[in-house]
Parts: C-alpha cells; sequence; structure tokens
C-alpha cells in the first residue's frame, strides 16, 4: 500500500506536506552551475577551463524563448533558421561555435551526464576551440506540456588580428535516435526524486518477491499450499513492469 501511494504521488509529480501545502517539482539547474560542470569535466582531460560570456548566455535565453515561442524542439527552427543566427543577432563574432540543447533535467549533474553519454555532446563540451560559453535555463509550455530548457551556446571570438580573415567553423551536434540504454540512461537521470525513490522502493520489493519464490520450499506448509494463489514471480513481474511504465512515461528529460 506504501509504495501504491509513492507511485501515485510520483504519476502526479508532487506531494502534500504535512501542513497542507503543496511542494511542487523544481529544476534545480542554473547558469553557473552549469559551467561549473562543464569545466569540471574539461579538467578531467585537462583541457582549459571556460569562460562566462554575457552576450553567449544572451543569445542561449533567446534561443531558449524562441523555441518556446515557435513551438519547436531542435537545433534548427521550422523556418530553418540555425542556431548561429542567434550569435549574429547579439553581436558575437566566433570563428568557432556550437551548441547543445536538453530539456526536462531536474539537476545539472543530469543533464551534464546525459550530454557526456553522447558523442557529439561530449565533443562540444570537450572542443578546446571553445574558450567561451553562455547558458540559459528557460520553462514554459511546449507542446501543450510545461517544460525546463537548456541551452548551452559555446564559442571562440574573433580576435583584432584575426577580423580581416576570419574563418568560420561550426559545430553543432547530429540530431539521432538514442539506443534504448541511452533513453534509459537519460529517463533515469530526468525522473524526480520522488519518483526515481518509488521505483528503487519497488525494485527492492520486487527482490524480496524473488528472493521468497526461490525459497518457497521453506516457507510453512500452510503458505506453501497458497502460494500460487500470490506467485512470487507474478508479483515481480508486476513490480517490474510498474517500473518500466514508470520510467518512460514520467521521465522526460531529451537532447
Amino acid at each position: 500500500m506504501t509504495i501504491l501511494i509513492l507511485v501515485i504521488a510520483a504519476q502526479a509529480g508532487y506531494i502534500f506536506s504535512s501542513n497542507g501545502k503543496v511542494l511542487g517539482d523544481e529544476s534545480t539547474v542554473t547558469e553557473s552551475a552549469l559551467l561549473q560542470e562543464t569545466n569540471n569535466e574539461r579538467a578531467k582531460d585537462q583541457i582549459a577551463p571556460l569562460k562566462m560570456n554575457a552576450k553567449l548566455s544572451q543569445a542561449a535565453f533567446l534561443k531558449g524563448q524562441d523555441m518556446l515561442k515557435r513551438q519547436y524542439w531542435g537545433h534548427d527552427a521550422p523556418d530553418g533558421t540555425t542556431p548561429w543566427q542567434w550569435f549574429d543577432t547579439v553581436g558575437y563574432n566566433y570563428t568557432y561555435a556550437g551548441e547543445n540543447l536538453a530539456k526536462n533535467f531536474h539537476t545539472v549533474e543530469a543533464v551534464t551526464a546525459a550530454w557526456m553519454a553522447s558523442s557529439e555532446h561530449r565533443a562540444n563540451i570537450l572542443n578546446a576551440h571553445y574558450s567561451e560559453a553562455g547558458f540559459a535555463v528557460v520553462s514554459g509550455i511546449l507542446s501543450d506540456k510545461p517544460v525546463t530548457l537548456v541551452v548551452a551556446l559555446y564559442g571562440e571570438p574573433v580576435s583584432l588580428a584575426t577580423t580581416a580573415m576570419t574563418q568560420t567553423s561550426t559545430s553543432a551536434p547530429v540530431e539521432k535516435s538514442e539506443s534504448l540504454v541511452e533513453r534509459a540512461g537519460m529517463a533515469v537521470q530526468s525522473m524526480t526524486p520522488l519518483a526515481l525513490g518509488s521505483v528503487i522502493l519497488m525494485l527492492i520489493a520486487a527482490i524480496v518477491a524473488l528472493l521468497a519464490h526461490m525459497n518457497r520450499n521453506k516457507l510453512p506448509k500452510n503458505l506453501r499450499q497458497s502460494w500460487y494463489r500470490h506467485h512470487g514471480l507474478m508479483k515481480v513481474g508486476g513490480m517490474l513492469s510498474l517500473c518500466l511504465i514508470i520510467l518512460f512515461l514520467y521521465s522526460g528529460g531529451q537532447i
């Protein structure tokens, strides 16, 4: 019964506190934390850290707002507008530039982990050509659902010495379908703590049921006689099925 209550609460996306107030689900992703996590990953490969650039952050914010306004999710807008339009809009002249996107992750660690698990997104984070970055976290309605979008823009500005001979080289992640394992990993990372806790509790209960089934011959005779009416394997299958349902229906993280 406790597990069922937790599952229902996880599906609803929020839980009531003891004083009757509703505690909403909030994202803890911030621009400064994204920069810190990005530089932590670069440090592991001994790559120079990125500096926050106000123009890139403004461009990232404009891109996020544009996705909400025109209701699309991707690097290119429906009319063909590319990410590099936003660099030009804020007057950021670059020799190298890149973009990463993420949707509906609740922690900065989850966003970074998902990006690092994708070769294209990882390449942007670890690109030694970039020296600056800008981030934006915007919330709104997309496809009739509340979303939190993360936009990361990376760049190497044009130096005064090379202004007359600028060569533009852009790098953006390629749109692709993630494998089942990658999708499951991102689903876990994007789940709310409450939903994830419900899944963990059900997995524990499934393990207990499986152990009970494996040792059913040690049960008292009266329990053995009624065992098949409460078959352990049926409970295991049901709980695992519920875990999968919650995992793939109540986690919306995408990159």
